[in-house]
């Protein structure tokens, strides 16, 4: 029984790294994608994680493979295409680390996963079915992640879905909101930036955005505020929680290493027992997850970068 199983893209995130003897700019190949980073988080605190989704079978593909592997993510859902060359994306950083992203992908190899692509053992042996919207820009990859979660639910898994919304991937903010609104009902926990709770739901006040992400089904939202920390919202109680000081020198995945490190503290709980999780025990839990996200911001890229539990234990203190 796998802890988590996460479909969607594996990536290559171009990193700025620098200048040549000529100034000009260098980038840095890094293994990226939300889905395969939460894992690679939940995987690097103990947690026993499985992949599906596809990749080009070219250099980048079986580096990301070789990457996934290493994290200890199980890749048996793993897919190749010869038709398709693996996603890229280049990412530019401010001067405060935050990033934006330019694809490359007309189409890439992650949205050709068809749902016969997708092994039904996985779907039916897993805690958690986690699942970000970059598969739901394009078909056949959103049928095919659409009919997977709805599998895995009938399965008995937990739902985890994180909207996590790339302007550049859709033709307009009404249709991402139209297909990102859609996989709501499915999920037993939502993640998402403010930016995105408020092209969701139109609320900019924390409260009532997350309120109005709940009122779909969900048991636990979480709001992701960068360097303010992170909002919760559960069936006993709501709060706020600091980010942690740390030398930020890149953003990259650290959503998603918040995300990995908080299904690691609710690994093994049942829908019935999240709902019951302590205002106390919630204080701890998004701490937990807000210092590994934090750490993540540490240093560049994104699987590179995350922590160990013993970083992030240090950081706690």
């Amino acid at each position: 029984m796998f802890d988590v199983v996460a479909l969607g893209e594996s990536l290559i995130d171009f990193t700025p790294n620098g200048t040549n003897e000529q100034g000009m700019q260098l980038f840095a190949c890094n293994p990226g994608g939300a889905p395969a980073n939460v894992l690679a988080m939940n995987a690097k605190l103990g947690g026993r994680t499985a992949f599906i989704g596809m990749v080009g079978d070219d250099a980048f593909g079986a580096f990301l493979q070789k990457t996934m592997e290493e994290a200890g993510i199980d890749v048996q859902g793993l897919r190749k295409t010869r038709d398709y060359p693996t996603t890229l994306a280049f990412v530019q950083l401010t001067p405060e680390g935050d990033r934006s992203f330019s694809f490359y992908r007309k189409p890439g190899a992650d949205v050709m996963l068809t749902a016969a692509e997708v092994d039904p053992a996985l779907l039916q042996n897993c805690r958690v079915f986690h699942f970000g919207s970059v598969s739901l820009t394009d078909e056949p990859s959103r049928t095919a992640t659409l009919e997977a979660a709805r599998a895995a639910k009938r399965a008995g898994a937990l739902i985890s879905y994180d909207p996590n919304y790339r302007p550049l991937l859709w033709d307009s903010p009404a249709h991402a909101k139209e297909e990102l609104s859609a996989a709501l009902p499915l999920a037993d926990l939502i993640k998402v930036s403010e930016e995105e709770m408020v092209l969701l739901t139109g609320e900019t006040q924390l409260e009532a955005g997350a309120a109005a992400l709940s009122a779909h089904g969900a048991a636990l939202v979480l709001v992701t505020l960068g360097p303010k920390g992170a909002y919760y919202r559960a069936q006993t109680g709501s709060g706020l929680l600091p980010a942690f000081d740390v030398d930020t020198v890149d953003t990259t995945g650290a959503g998603d290493a918040f995300l990995g490190a908080l299904l690691f503290c609710l690994s093994g709980k049942t829908r019935a027992e999240i709902e019951a999780v302590s205002q106390a025990d919630w204080q701890r839990i998004v701490a937990f997850a807000n210092a590994a996200g934090s750490l993540t911001t540490a240093a560049k890229g994104a699987i590179p970068a995350m922590p160990t539990h013993e970083q992030i234990d240090a950081c706690l203190l």
